[in-house]
């Protein structure tokens, strides 16, 4: 996550909305106050007198003839504040209310930044656009109240950042006094708010209506063709806190046809449209696993794979990059370089940090193991050659290569053997200040530095390397060797220096501090464990303070609270840790919790009760990442509807009537705080790629962002959200928040795809085993009332476990997936009856497991 970006004097590095291109925000004219004329601040704004009063960067040269300064604006400049028009001593009053107004026009078109804000560092900004100028002169007019008083307040005209030499014609420019206090008035669209995208034929179909209504009302959903297809009473809830409205709840889940383009009608309202079916879902798991392409460093961007965001090579040592090939510590604090190219730049900024790298990669990771051991997954859905990436034909599935671009990085930024701390990671790598938007990682020109290694960060790389090791063993085992023993070594390092932490000197990138690491270390010991099954990392995790302690009670996990991470894959991954069945209840017991926070809420939100956190869309994911393995673990279907209900929240069904996920539903964030996905900015770059998350309302206001600080004064929980690319505290992206959307899109497509046969019923036997082997037996019982056809099964070996021989079938294995076929000789299986098969296998020095489902399918 990008904190406010800072610059160099005469410059303000953070982008904000420019008002005249967001519909939503509506700023009045001047109006008088009281009976006093407005007062223009601005000295010479008329330019009469010349271009006394102003200032410009000694690379500009122009003349005033008729009321307009024309400019002479040079090209090959990277940043917008590399060639500045302004004027000092300004006077702001705190609470007053002011008006910007100018007429400017431009030999070609671009886009300059327009700034009212303090002359020194921090560069605090009162107010900050970014009008779009044309050949046809245009007046431009901007209100905003000042928030501080602040006697010496700078206007600024920020023109640089262009190729080509072009002109600026700058006239009538005035800051008045006295304007109308400026209104953000969101486009909320209809009062009958839906889940945009879609909802599952057989799923729960709820909806929400915003209503003073304290009766219930009709409603009435239409398909495609107008046609009336149920109709019903809505139950009304009253008020509710995060949105600030009364609401009204209506179910509509009877209806089950498919179809497109359904609409709700209730109170003389009529909802956007939506589907009934499936297809969607896999599209979304598609959309948010492929976000991660374009966010990679080190490498170029392939517009053939991922049309429209083709782009060079970030970071690599071309100028003016400063490149991430040989960097060393901030302040000389170290005697050595690391090549630490590659990665995922973290959010919108161009810095790369582990302890955010290191969750986001283990949920990739965790989505493909989801399908391996979920008796609904299908791996399938992530083979080689499903995703927007270049790795295709590799054999590899392809969420695994895009983990492994990621978990390459995370091992680049070790300490070296023989150093001091050595085994540690890095706690980040960025430049040395805050670069500012628009920038594309090629075009970053500044100096990049090792930030200090920490704990924290040195136990994601453990646990997120580890748990990469058993997911590569069989396609790669010479870089699982690797990565298992950059683990164990991070892991030892660790153990060794238990109270390293991130030191933030403030610049350059976010923080990312976290000085309690009991999580981190109950984390990686439960994902060593899980890899090796080595009896040190069953004592560290059976011994954790966490281990009996119910992590779930209170809050979801995110980069600084992962103890949750170690449970769910003690819960879903085969293992035989003592005790397992208690971790597998307490994952069961903590998706009770989140389920009735949904249930209770309107909105079916199992969040926001004490306000919304930065980042609150991935907080709301994370809970139904443990609703869903609730699923998982007990086949129930009441946790499978509780994760579609709740995604209702992100795709539509919320106070502000906004689909989270760019390019799906009818009204979508598409303005997130990015450096390159710029187009609010620059309309020759792209907004973000389709499937991209906004992270959301935010109601902590010491953590806003000057743009939310402007337009957000007053907002309801859910109401603190604003679709415009200076609000890095409400809307940006993130890897971590798109690895949250990525594991639930992909539990909702799986629910869609996986084939079964429910009359089979499968009982996997482990009947012996000694050192290096075991034998195992696999009943397979017809549980219906017809003959079964061309039995096969399929599930995932436990790891340490693979197939040596077989008997009374055919077993084949691909990776950590086994088919059986040829079962009972290949003849039907007929009701009532049960065919018998079995296998000798090989296995490490751990006991042998059972896998955790074996999916049987037919025909």
């Amino acid at each position: 996550m990008a904190p406010p970006a800072r610059s160099a004097p005469r410059r303000v590095a953070l982008a904000a909305a420019t008002a005249l291109a967001v519909g939503a925000i509506a700023a009045a004219p001047a109006a008088q106050a009281q009976d006093e004329e407005p007062t223009n601040l601005v000295t010479n704004g008329d330019f009469a007198d010349g271009t006394n009063g102003w200032w410009t960067t000694a690379n500009l040269t122009g003349a005033v003839a008729d009321g307009e300064w024309c400019i002479d604006v040079p090209g090959g400049t990277l940043n917008p504040w590399d060639a500045i028009v302004g004027q000092d001593n300004l006077p702001l009053v705190t609470g007053e209310s002011y008006e910007l107004q100018f007429t400017a026009r431009a030999s070609a078109d671009v886009s300059v930044r327009a700034l009212v804000q303090q002359p020194v560092d921090p560069w605090m900004t009162a107010l900050e656009e970014f009008p779009s100028l044309t050949a046809e002169a245009q007046t431009f007019s901007y209100a905003f109240t000042a928030s501080a008083d602040w006697p010496d307040a700078q206007l600024a005209f920020q023109i640089g950042r262009n190729d080509a030499p072009w002109q600026l014609c700058l006239s009538e420019v005035a800051l008045l006094t006295g304007a109308e206090p400026p209104v953000y008035d969101p486009d909320t669209g209809p009062r009958v708010r839906v889940n945009q995208v879609g909802y599952l034929p057989d799923g729960p179909k709820r909806a929400t209506l915003v209503t003073e209504s304290e009766d219930p009302l009709a409603w009435q959903l239409h398909d495609a063709e107008g046609a009336l297809v149920a109709e019903g009473d809505s139950a009304p809830h009253g008020p509710e806190s995060t949105s600030g409205e009364s609401v009204h709840v209506i179910d509509f889940s009877e209806v089950t046809a498919a179809g497109e383009g359904y609409t709700l009608t209730a109170d003389g309202e009529t909802s956007y449209p939506f589907a009934i079916g499936t297809a969607a879902y896999g599209d979304l798991a598609v959309d948010a696993l492929s976000f991660y392409y374009p966010q990679r460093s080190g490498i170029a961007i392939d517009d053939g794979v991922a049309p429209g965001y083709g782009r060079e090579a970030g970071h690599v040592d071309v100028a003016p990059n400063q490149g991430d090939g040989a960097v060393t510590c901030y302040g000389g604090a170290c005697d050595y370089t690391l090549d630490v190219t590659g990665g995922w730049y973290d959010a919108g900024d161009h810095g790369k940090y582990v302890v955010n790298g290191g969750i986001s990669v283990a949920q990739l990771m965790s989505v493909y193991e989801r399908t391996l051991h979920a008796p609904t997954g299908d791996p399938a859905r992530l083979a080689d050659g499903t995703l927007r990436l270049p790795e295709h034909g590799d054999g590899v599935p392809d969420v695994l290569d895009e983990a492994r671009w990621e978990v390459e990085f995370l091992m680049s930024m070790q300490v070296p053997a023989g150093e001091e701390l050595a085994g540690m990671a890095h706690h980040k790598i960025h430049d040395e200040n805050w670069t500012g938007l628009p920038l594309m990682p090629s075009d970053d020109p500044q100096a990049r530095f090792l930030e200090p290694p920490s704990t924290a960060a040195t136990l994601n790389l453990a646990a997120a390397a580890a748990q990469a090791a058993r997911l590569f063993e069989p396609y790669d085992p010479e870089f699982a060797a690797q990565a298992l023993e950059a683990a164990e070594t991070a892991y030892a390092a660790a153990l060794a220096n238990p109270e390293v932490y991130a030191v933030d000197r403030g610049a350059g990138g976010g923080p990312y501090g976290d000085n309690k690491v009991t999580d981190e270390f109950y984390w990686a010991a439960a994902e060593l464990f899980l890899t090796t099954g080595a009896d040190a990392y069953e004592a560290d995790v059976l011994g954790s303070e966490l281990h009996e302690e119910d992590v779930f009670a209170a809050s979801g996990f995110w980069w600084g609270e992962v103890a949750q991470l170690a449970k769910l894959d003690l819960a879903l991954v085969p293992n035989a840790l003592p005790g397992r069945d208690d971790v597998i209840a307490e994952v069961v017991a903590g998706a009770d919790v989140y389920l009735d926070e949904q249930d209770a809420s309107p909105w079916d939100l199992g969040y926001g009760a004490n306000g919304f956190d930065w980042g609150s869309n991935s907080a709301v994911l994370n809970r139904l990442v443990v609703v869903g393995a609730a699923f998982d673990l007990t086949g129930e279907a009441r946790y499978r509807d509780g994760v579609f209900a709740g995604l209702d929240y992100i795709l539509g069904r919320n106070a502000l009537g906004n689909s989270y996920v760019t390019g799906y539903g009818s009204h979508f964030s598409k303005n997130q705080h990015s450096r390159w996905y710029a187009n609010q900015l620059d309309p020759a770059l792209p907004n973000p790629p389709v499937g991209t998350l906004s992270g959301g309302p935010n109601s902590v206001a010491s953590t806003w962002d000057p743009v939310a600080q402007r337009w957000l004064t007053d907002c309801d929980p859910q109401g603190c959200y604003i679709d415009d690319i200076g609000s890095w505290a409400t809307n940006e992206l993130t890897i971590n928040w798109n690895a949250s959307l990525a594991q639930v899109a992909s539990f909702a497509a799986d629910q869609v795809s996986a084939p079964s046969a429910p009359s089979c019923q499968v009982e996997y036997l482990i009947n012996g085993q000694w050192p290096g082997g075991f034998v195992a037996q696999v009943l397979v019982t017809n549980t219906g009332d017809a003959a079964l056809e061309n039995v096969t099964l399929h599930w995932a070996m436990p790891t340490g476990q693979s197939v040596v021989q077989s008997w009374s079938a055919d077993l084949s294995q691909e990776g950590h997936l086994v088919t059986a076929t040829e079962v009972g000789g290949g003849t039907a299986l007929s009701a009532g009856r049960t065919f018998t098969f079995g296998f000798i296998g090989a296995k490490d020095a751990r006991t042998a497991v059972a896998p955790s489902s074996v999916t049987c399918t037919t025909g």
